[in-house]
């Protein structure tokens, strides 16, 4: 079969001008980038005000395996399956890091014949968006660094200083820095460090704002330290966050772009869901929901991850609730989380994991029930897609099928969107559309009002299944200036691994016996949202021993070649 690439760069797209016009969109409300994308001018919902909007599905996953699941797969691909069955439809998904593009992940177009086009340019810098989050960001840095040079009005505490630099590759080495070396002109020594730009609190903010003045607004609440007498000193105390929006006030427009099929895709705001919370943009799913019957939007990693974040801090900032949850799941992911298989990279699959085995699969599809239960906590219906792959028996496929509604899933069904395209989803795209039927309230995990600590524990217990929590003496330090500032009240957002539903990426399958330590909670107030950071999580991740950029290059025509 054909690459990824390869099946992207042998399709002919459509003009982005005639996408745009199926959905609705008016010539003055999309700005071309060449042919194939576009930007959409937030007027497209303002002016549709009084539109009923579509349905609201989202595609979460089972714990994530080295293996991949096909979950970004899955979305693009019912983008195309809910259009062959004769209904309008929108994806609206991130934009990915370059990070993961250079690193170990690749690229997160989708598969097979279910992927956004232009690839490469979605892979890549696509209209800027990230450039300008990260430019946005370090001028924050300087103006920081350049108030503490001159005579620090503010009476900034240094050591305070939470607000670091930000670079959109995988640099470990860049992780802890120190800056304002080489004496007096050069600055105010003092420890710093780089996260990669997913990890940027703009990053977040640009995916939950509502506009261009509430982007405004939520920049200007952004506290990057605190004074010596410990009060919170914000980018307005700065005079930066004006600055900032500037830089952004391109970046908080849509992206439009399109499936291989034709079909309208809405790329925005670019998250990472271990450090972050996760979801594209909280106005594509509104100008989505505007235009078309069906909009499909995804949550990073497992439903213990992104579609925890999804609710409990996208909707109760944005107010949507959706009509429908998928949860994707593969054989072989299942038969991973039984812990009998190590995958490492570089070698060669297990044999046994493309042999038939009912007791293995029955065993690791624990994480299925766990996830379709999470899920189901929310009060959103669940249809379980299952990613068929050739080496797949139809015994396997019924055996997860049996599982996943004696688990409450509403449907269990198998499609074949990588390698058949819109076609081989609409049986899929039919049982969401009948779930999307089914009457639900979405209820969150905690309340607002409750203590910071309570909020993490009700994730932590009621989500991933742990006995409890550890808070270190940091953590709790931490919750006690939070509540005094009046921080309390916000949502939690937990930063954690996202390869187990505990804090170790080694406890596969459904952990029990555990507790989840919290070695700190910091402060994102423009996003509007605490993080939690849960075992040894980062925010600049490195690269591999063999990066994915490696093979990239570009062949005798100037095409790009070796993304994948």
């Amino acid at each position: 079969m054909l690459s990824d690439i390869e099946i992207a760069q042998r399709a002919t797209p459509r003009p982005i001008a005639d996408v745009a016009a199926e959905v609705g969109l008016q010539p003055a409300e999309i700005e071309l980038f060449g042919s194939t994308k576009a930007k959409v001018a937030l007027s497209a919902i303002t002016s549709r005000a009084d539109t009923r909007p579509g349905r609201y599905v989202v595609v979460s996953a089972i714990t994530p395996t080295p293996l991949g699941e096909g979950k970004t797969l899955t979305t693009v691909g019912l983008g195309q399956a809910f259009r062959a069955i004769g209904r309008s439809a929108i994806t609206t998904i991130r934009q990915p890091s370059l990070g993961p593009v250079f690193g170990i992940k690749g690229g997160a177009a989708g598969g097979g014949y279910s992927q956004v086009l232009p690839m490469e340019d979605f892979n890549l810098h696509l209209t800027g968006d990230a450039h300008a989050i990260a430019a946005a960001h370090n001028l924050c840095a300087a103006f920081l660094d350049n108030h503490l040079h001159h005579g620090n009005t503010l009476g900034i505490e240094p050591h305070s200083v939470t607000w670091r630099h930000v670079v959109d590759v995988s640099d470990r080495a860049l992780r802890g820095i120190v800056v304002g070396l080489g004496g007096r002109v050069n600055g105010v020594p003092r420890e710093s460090g780089f996260d990669i730009v997913a990890a940027s609190e703009l990053m977040a903010i640009l995916a939950l704002a509502e506009d261009l003045h509430d982007l405004r607004a939520r920049i200007g609440r952004i506290v990057v330290a605190t004074t010596r007498d410990g009060r919170p000193v914000t980018t307005e105390d700065l005079q930066v966050a004006g600055a900032m929006t500037v830089l952004m006030r391109d970046a908080v427009k849509p992206n439009l772009l399109q499936n291989l099929e034709g079909g309208p895709v809405l790329v925005h705001a670019g998250p990472f869901a271990n450090i972050a919370h996760g979801n594209s943009s909280i106005i594509a799913d509104r100008l989505g929901l505007k235009l078309a019957d069906y909009v499909i939007t995804e949550s990073g990693f497992g439903a213990d991850m992104g579609f925890e974040k999804f609710a409990n801090v996208k909707c109760r900032i944005s107010g949507l609730e959706p009509d429908c949850a998928v949860l994707v799941c593969t054989v072989r992911a299942l038969k991973m989380h039984s812990g009998r298989f190590s995958i490492k990279p570089g070698r060669a699959l297990d044999p046994a994991l493309a042999e038939e085995d009912l007791d293995v699969l029955r065993l690791g599809s624990c994480n299925l029930v766990k996830q379709i239960a999470n899920v189901r906590a929310f009060g959103v219906p669940v249809v379980v897609a299952v990613n068929h792959f050739p080496t797949d028996t139809e015994a396997e496929h019924e055996l997860i099928r049996e599982i996943a509604l004696e688990a409450g899933a509403c449907a269990a069904v198998s499609h074949t969107l990588h390698a058949d395209g819109g076609a081989g989803g609409t049986d899929l795209a039919l049982a969401i559309e009948a779930a999307c039927d089914i009457p639900s309230t979405l209820t969150l995990t905690y309340d607002s009002a409750d203590p910071i600590s309570a909020k993490i524990s009700a994730i932590a217990t009621k989500v991933y299944g742990a006995d409890g929590v550890d808070f270190s003496a940091a953590s709790e330090r931490a919750m006690q200036v939070l509540t005094g500032m009046g921080f309390d009240r916000l949502p939690v957002c937990m930063a954690k691994t996202p390869l187990s539903l505990s804090h170790d990426p080694a406890l596969t399958g459904c952990p029990t016996g555990w507790r989840l330590p919290v070695r700190d909670i910091r402060l994102a107030a423009g996003a509007g949202f605490l993080y939690a950071l849960c075992g040894d999580i980062v925010t600049m991740p490195g690269l591999p021993s063999r990066p994915a950029g490696e093979k990239i290059d570009i062949d005798s025509d100037g095409n790009v070649v070796g993304l994948f």
